[in-house]
């Protein structure tokens, strides 16, 4: 098993820069979860959905790159041929990117209930965020 980081400001950032990545990239219905206190394993889940396979490839490659750009590299991917669910492990920051039917079949959200959401979205001109 890997070893959790001791910077959790630099975690939350991973995560939330994921998240933004993964919108910018055109994914859908894109959520943070801190699990902390929740998961043994892990600090933050981004789960976001995908459109297609090359959608979802390259959410995933330019998360993975931010991820080295910021001195995060990912400890483990999975499911990147598949097209239906790509896993980027972090340690303190899993990345999920689903097909649709393994979204609703998978429901994180559902499962990890109790943890709350981060607010992710970059602020627009004049204060209000983007729909």
């Amino acid at each position: 098993m890997a070893k959790r980081s001791a910077d959790k400001t630099a975690a939350r950032k991973l995560a939330i820069e994921a998240a933004r990545i993964a919108y910018d990239n055109n994914a859908e219905d894109v959520v943070v979860l801190d699990v902390r206190g929740v998961s043994p394993v892990t600090d933050y889940f981004v789960i976001c959905t995908g459109t297609s396979r090359p959608q979802m490839r390259a959410v995933a490659e330019r998360v993975s790159e931010y991820g080295r750009g910021v001195g995060q590299k990912v400890w483990h991917a999975a499911g990147l041929e598949g097209g239906q669910w790509a896993v980027l492990d972090f340690v303190d920051v899993v990345v999920h990117v689903f097909g649709p039917s393994h979204r609703r079949f998978y429901d994180l959200e559902l499962i990890w209930g109790s943890a709350p959401k981060l607010r992710w979205k970059r602020r627009a001109v004049g204060g209000k965020a983007p729909s």
